[in-house]
């Protein structure tokens, strides 16, 4: 059972976990309000789902960073990290149909959550690294 040592390092997880949060929500509402206009989206898919899908990935984040806050800080990176990983998902909005078939806004919504979910995960594995938790070791 470790914690974080370096405050400034959970500082930046929290400001770029926040940071990720609301690109995503940017995205899925974004998603949830036009889904019928994204390019070849199952039509099974409804704006609930697109909602509750949000709030199944929000909850993985906000399970690490209470858990962070706890004496299993290395536990509440790893759920952050797989937090930050869902952010890659939106880009499979590209195995549906080509970066040219998505209007500039879905773009946009779409590389930013892509993007918030980079700097984090980088963040995080940085921070993990630190505290010492190596992965096959």
């Amino acid at each position: 059972m470790k914690t974080v040592k370096h405050a400034d390092g959970l500082s930046l997880i929290l400001a770029l976990s926040l940071t990720y949060c609301v690109a995503s929500f940017i995205h899925f509402f974004h998603n949830a309000e036009y889904l019928r206009q994204y390019p070849n989206m199952p039509a099974w898919i409804s704006r609930a789902q697109v909602y509750a899908a949000w709030l199944g990935i929000t909850a993985v984040g906000a399970i690490g960073i209470l858990v962070i806050r706890s004496r299993f800080a290395p536990a509440g990176l790893v759920l952050i990290a797989a937090y930050a990983a869902l952010g890659f998902d939106g880009l499979a909005h590209y195995a549906l149909a080509p970066i040219a078939a998505h209007t500039s806004v879905m773009n946009l919504t779409i590389w930013f959550e892509v993007a918030a979910a980079a700097a984090l995960l980088v963040a995080t594995l940085r921070c993990l690294y630190r505290e010492g938790l190596r992965f096959g070791t």
